[in-house]
């Protein structure tokens, strides 16, 4: 059955199956309190980290170029008196009037992006915004396992307005140079009915030495890089560190 009139927007989605992920917080919050600036974070979605940072103490701004991600992550900034500078803006291509300490990009943004001539214009803008000798942070996933889940993996829940929402992982497929993540999204009134659709992301194959190659053309330099493990419900990345 489906069900009429479910308020799903990529809000809820994103909340469902980002919002509770953990792993990689100290990182950013090790790396802000390093910076001595503000931060930007590309592809702040509905404020994950942005939120979380800010709650700390730090000067923080997000860009991402869903108009109701970032009109969300406003809503939930107020809620808490948090100022937090919530930008419309695609990170291939944003122009700000600051320059920040610290730019990071959390989840794969990186990796989200349609290939080299996307992602370079990404490293420009961001080396154009950063504060000279600090850091660009950027997450990928270098290889990942293709296949099913060896094993049936607990589903994202969330419950929002009486509907409660769900994303089962489905497995990770490869597909050219892109690797497909595909999720089962369900939904279920508070009638009963249910609606059901299949998601998938696709992420640039993408190594942190190709990165690294890439961040050189924008005038970044390789400083480093950290490992965030794997946990029950997320595969581990890379965070690969370019100084301006």
């Amino acid at each position: 059955m489906r069900a009429e009139g479910l308020a799903e927007t990529p809000a809820i989605w994103q909340d469902v199956e980002c919002g509770a992920y953990a792993a990689d917080l100290p990182l950013w919050e090790e790396l802000a309190g390093k910076a001595g600036g503000p931060v930007l974070e590309l592809g702040c979605g509905t404020g994950r980290v942005a939120l979380h940072l800010a709650r700390r103490g730090h000067s923080v701004t997000g860009i991402d170029r869903d108009p109701i991600l970032i009109d969300e992550l406003g809503r939930r900034a107020a809620a808490e008196s948090l100022t937090v500078g919530a930008e419309r803006a695609d990170a291939t291509g944003f122009r700000l009037d600051e320059r920040f300490g610290l730019i990071l990009a959390p989840m794969q943004l990186i990796q989200l992006l349609p290939g080299s001539g996307a992602r370079r214009k990404c490293l420009g803008a961001s080396a154009a915004h950063l504060r000279p000798g600090c850091v660009v942070a950027l997450a990928i996933v270098a290889g990942a396992e293709t296949g099913a889940p060896p094993a049936p993996p607990l589903p994202d829940v969330r419950e929002h307005d009486g509907c409660v929402y769900s994303s089962l992982p489905l497995g990770v497929s490869r597909e050219g140079d892109s690797l497909l993540v595909g999720r089962l999204r369900q939904t279920v009134a508070p009638d009963g009915c249910l609606q059901e659709s299949e998601s998938a992301v696709r992420l640039q194959i993408l190594s942190a030495a190709a990165l690294e190659d890439e961040a050189r053309t924008a005038g970044l330099r390789p400083a480093g890089r950290r490992r965030i493990e794997a946990s029950e419900a997320h595969i581990g990345s890379t965070v690969v560190l370019l100084e301006g």
